[in-house]
């Protein structure tokens, strides 16, 4: 099983999200938000399950500091700025196959592991 990490390694649920499958040795192919951004085809395959609003950290500080609370733009305009600004995405996003989730899911990460 290899799992894809998207994040910085900043970010405190990021590194929870890599110490979980180090722990349970998957094997993990970590991108560093802060060196690449996530494509936006990665990041509109989160929207499809999710929805865009899922993916936007409201609280982080490069939102406010950009001004975007009271924002308001058509999806595709939301998915551009996250692919530009990385740190305004929820954190981690993790897929495994067609597997995905957002944020700190320990519940779903456990499911994969053992249905693997």
């Amino acid at each position: 099983m290899d799992v894809q990490v998207f994040g910085v390694k900043k970010n405190a649920d990021t590194r929870k999200a890599l110490r979980f499958f180090a722990e349970r040795r998957v094997k993990t192919h970590f991108v560093d938000l802060a060196e690449r951004a996530a494509s936006l085809g990665e990041l509109r395959r989160f929207a499809q399950k999710f929805g865009v609003s899922a993916l936007i950290d409201d609280g982080s500080k490069r939102y406010l500091d950009r001004g975007l609370r009271n924002a308001r733009m058509s999806d595709d305009r939301w998915l551009e700025l996250l692919a530009d600004e990385p740190l305004i995405l929820k954190m981690p996003l993790v897929r495994q196959q067609n597997r995905l989730s957002i944020g700190l899911a320990e519940a779903d990460w456990a499911s994969w592991v053992s249905t693997t």
